[in-house]
């Protein structure tokens, strides 16, 4: 498998750089997160789906993002300990990124730059108001990217899509 995707280097919380090649093969879910979001609740749902697919080739990739209204506070270890602690999570939590703007991380241009935004309907209408975001940028913390087993983006979920719907999307890429 030759991917561009499998090329990106993203930092882990203490700061060393890892290839996502490391995830070859896998099922993949990259979301960016924050602790202070009336979207974090999710952790519970993402850390159910995690429990149950991990066996069978599925990763979840965390990424916490404070560029929404300062939603992740707090060193990388702070956030790590709060998701642990309320909500037991146990997918790999990655350093804090930028997902918008002139500093976003390398993971989230690609991922942005390969799958278009999504957004429909009156709540996601009202957060674009108040993002920064342009374009095809992530507009608000907990978003989803889905890569398949061979590195291809297959899928991107808006933080209103229903978790069911991102589940089901998930097992058909792990047959």
């Amino acid at each position: 498998m030759n991917n561009k995707f499998y090329e990106i280097e993203v930092l882990n919380q203490d700061g060393s750089k890892q290839d996502l090649k490391e995830y070859e093969g896998k099922v993949l879910l990259i979301v960016n997160t924050a602790t202070g979001c009336g979207f974090t609740p999710q952790y519970k749902e993402l850390e159910a789906m995690y429990e149950e697919l991990k066996d069978k080739g599925f990763e979840i990739l965390d990424f916490p993002c404070n560029q929404f209204a300062e939603q992740a506070k707090g060193t990388d270890a702070e956030i790590n300990q709060f998701c642990s602690l309320k909500y037991n999570t146990t997918f790999k939590r990655f350093k804090k990124v930028e997902v918008i703007g002139e500093n976003k991380c390398e993971l989230f241009k690609y991922l942005t730059d390969n799958a278009p935004y999504k957004g429909k309907g009156l709540k996601m209408g009202l957060i674009s108001k108040i993002s920064k975001a342009k374009d095809n940028e992530v507009r608000w913390n907990f978003t989803k990217f889905l890569i398949d087993k061979e590195g291809n983006l297959v899928n991107r979920f808006e933080p209103v899509n229903k978790m069911d719907d991102v589940k089901k999307e998930v097992e058909k890429l792990l047959k």
